[in-house]
């Protein structure tokens, strides 16, 4: 009698549990009405649930009962939930659309106009490795952007000429605060370099043109360089060189570091060795101390600070067409000092906030003959900007910015000076519009003033990309710059404009399996440019008289692949640049923008030996110049700029470092224009100097020792 009641029990509550199955059927689409198999679909905080068929249908039971949230996701589209209520019966859900998810490993970018110097983007071009072991650049930032697509080499100035505009038209930037008087001050044809070591920066913004609208007062380009966050290790750093030697150390944490490093460069003992081309007195030197510091905050927040000076000089005889002897002497003393700190977190809702100010302050003392200047600049920049992600489809950048302005000129002898000071206020705002994971909109908007012009100006700028394969994309950049003239232009006429430039930019990116292929065409077109009566020496008349433009193409194709160990690089540009500015009455082709430019850069590696054998090669077609000599203004040319450059570098231990370099191997006699005399001769001829190089070639040898608990450890790790 008990067992059949046990019986009787058993099977009606096996009743029970049967009618509280509840099955789920229903249909997995995508955007286009494609089924999606593979689908995966479940109750909300449970185990149950199932993935979509070959052709997206699904069905499961389930024992739950009363509401419950049904899930459908699938990697890289937006998960879809819904209500349902289960009373044991069969319930259609019916049909679930997922849209395409837009996320960092998916979404196309914009490539027009940029080019990417970090690890941390997909689309990289150059490495911070790169910029460090490529040959000719011999540790300079600047020396290895010269080697990409839209720049042209000037060799005895030595800063940043971008797509036939002027070096004074690159913005520079570090962790996006401006950087007033980023490369050392020259003099003569002495060619300068970036202040700032590589091994400071994690990565490397370089846009050619139509760049963000967070950047501003640079008519052709902005490189943006970030430093580093937290470093991994405690370490030492001494470096031995051939021009001078350094120490840096670095004191890390798990949430805190601080690196300290200081040099001196001198330039005496190597040119006593080497003969030079110029007439030096005295040789260049200089020294640097420079600090740099992170922390980690709660919540994803960042804390960086900076702070470098330095101080050098050299003198030299500079010859004077038709003038016999050394001819007048030139002394230069400079003395500079930049410091900046930035903050950024990741706030709720999702906002990504940034702040940070920068100060710069350059003094430059110059003995030309026997009259005395001191130019002296001071730069203030306060920024602050905030990231908004309304969703993986709309993003907004929205941010405020502050420039104080000082500089004046002086004649400390005579007791003259000419000053000016200048208060900018910026506003600025970009929209990224994900149409797609293939397809995305900016637009942008840059406003500005400025209280010593009494001008208002806006920016607006715009671009597209759209991603026709995994591998390839197209995109295309437009917009307006703006840009006050250099401070000696503006101290002898404060009431002088920005000039304008318009910029449109087609690009083609290609990258596969280690090769990068890059086409890029674009337009320039330049309006109130300075133009002025008489000579540098002799300002006269400054207005915003000039107008020109620039076009051209730019080919870059870089290989890891194809050759085992070896990685290079091959860039070509065309330029065609005319512009009526400084003290020229027609439109010519500036001296500083070669029509044709050439570089290919390669490197090798030797495993076996632990050896890197580096080779580039630069080219173009020459630099105009006017010639009295003859009608018209830049008439003539000079002929072609080469510049052959090898290096090897070897590490005998992990922690040592020896790298060998040396520009011009051939000892080319490159020349870049010519200074002509005033006056004619007896024969009625002006006479001529040529501006070439420093010296026939440059030789490098370092030796790079890191003194670390890790044995392993060299400076390679800082890059």
């Amino acid at each position: 009698m008990s067992t059949r009641l046990i019986l009787f029990f058993f099977l009606l509550m096996s009743q029970h549990v049967a009618l509280a199955q509840t099955i789920i059927t229903g249909t997995v689409l995508d955007h286009k009405g494609q089924e999606l198999p593979g689908a995966n679909i479940m109750i909300k905080g449970s185990y149950d649930g199932t993935t979509a068929t070959s052709n997206g249908e699904f069905s499961f039971e389930t024992s739950k009962e009363g509401y419950q949230i049904l899930m459908v996701t699938m990697m890289g589209f937006k998960s879809v939930e819904t209500t349902i209520e289960c009373k044991g019966d069969e319930i259609e859900a019916g049909t679930f659309t997922l849209k395409a998810e837009i996320t960092d490993m998916n979404a196309v970018t914009i490539s027009a106009g940029t080019l990417e110097a970090s690890d941390e983007n997909k689309a990289v071009v150059l490495r911070p490795l790169d910029i460090v072991t490529t040959p000719s650049a011999m540790g300079d930032i600047t020396g290895a952007l010269q080697t990409l697509p839209g720049t042209s080499t000037v060799g005895n100035d030595g800063r940043l000429f971008v797509r036939g505009g002027d070096a004074s038209e690159v913005g520079i930037y570090i962790d996006g605060l401006f950087v007033g008087n980023a490369y050392g001050s020259r003099v003569a044809n002495v060619p300068t370099r970036t202040r700032f070591n590589p091994n400071l920066f994690k990565g490397t913004f370089f846009s050619t043109g139509g760049y963000s609208a967070e950047f501003g007062q640079a008519l052709s380009s902005a490189l943006a360089l970030n430093t580093k966050d937290l470093s991994v290790r405690d370490q030492g750093d001494l470096s031995i060189m051939s021009v001078g030697g350094g120490y840096s150390h670095t004191l890390s944490s798990e949430k805190q570091s601080i690196t300290a490093s200081a040099n001196y460069f001198n330039l005496g003992p190597y040119q006593s060795l080497i003969n030079q081309n110029f007439d030096f007195e005295t040789p260049a030197k200089s020294w640097d101390f420079e600090v740099a510091a992170q922390k980690k905050l709660n919540k994803g927040g960042h804390l960086k600070a900076l702070f470098r000076t330095e101080g050098g000089g050299m003198e030299l005889w500079q010859p004077l067409p038709g003038v016999e002897g050394r001819g007048v002497k030139i002394k230069l003393d400079n003395d500079y000092t930049y410091a900046q700190g930035n903050w950024s977190n990741f706030l709720t809702k999702d906002w990504t906030m940034f702040g940070g100010v920068s100060f710069s302050r350059n003094v430059d003392n110059i003995l030309y003959d026997s009259l005395k200047i001191r130019n002296i600049g001071e730069t203030i920049h306060a920024k602050s900007y905030g990231v908004k992600d309304f969703s993986d489809r709309i993003s907004m950048k929205i941010g405020l910015e502050y420039f104080g302005q000082r500089y004046s000129e002086a004649l400390p002898n005579a007791d003259l000076e000419r000053n000016f000071n200048d208060n900018r206020i910026f506003a600025y705002t970009e929209w990224d519009w994900y149409l797609s994971s293939k397809l995305v909109f900016r637009t942008g908007l840059r406003v500005g003033g400025s209280d010593l012009s009494s001008e208002v100006w806006a920016d607006p700028r715009a671009s597209f990309a759209y991603q026709i394969s995994d591998a390839s994309k197209v995109s295309v950049a437009a917009g307006t710059f703006n840009q006050m003239p250099v401070d000696n232009y503006r101290v002898l006429n404060p009431n002088l404009a920005n000039s304008q430039a318009k910029h449109l930019i087609a690009n083609y990116f290609f990258q596969k399996e280690g090769r990068t292929f890059r086409a890029e065409a674009f337009y320039k077109g330049y309006d109130n440019l300075v133009t002025f009566e008489g000579d540098q020496m002799e300002l006269r008349n400054l207005q915003n008289g000039g107008q020109g433009h620039a076009q051209g193409l730019d080919i870059f194709f870089r290989d890891q692949t194809t050759v085992k160990n070896t990685d290079y690089w091959v860039t070509y540009s065309f330029v065609d640049s005319e512009r009526k500015f400084d003290q020229f009455e027609t439109q010519v082709q500036p001296s500083f923008a070669p029509r044709h430019n050439f570089s290919l850069v390669i490197k090798h590696f030797i495993t076996d030996l632990n050896s890197q054998i580096g080779f580039s090669f630069s080219a173009n077609d020459g630099y105009t110049y006017t010639d009295p000599n003859f009608d018209g203004e830049m008439n003539s040319k000079t002929k072609s700029f080469q510049n052959l450059s090898l290096s090897w570098s070897y590490l005998p231990k992990p922690n040592l470092i020896i790298h060998l370099a040396c520009t011009n191997v051939l000892g080319r006699d490159n020349v870049f224009g010519y200074s002509f005399s005033q006056r004619p001769n007896e024969e009625g001829i002006y006479s001529s100097l040529p501006a070439g190089q420093v010296a026939p070639r440059f030789l490098f040898l370092g030796v790079f020792l890191t003194l670390s608990k890790d044995k392993t450890a060299n400076n390679l790790n800082n890059l």
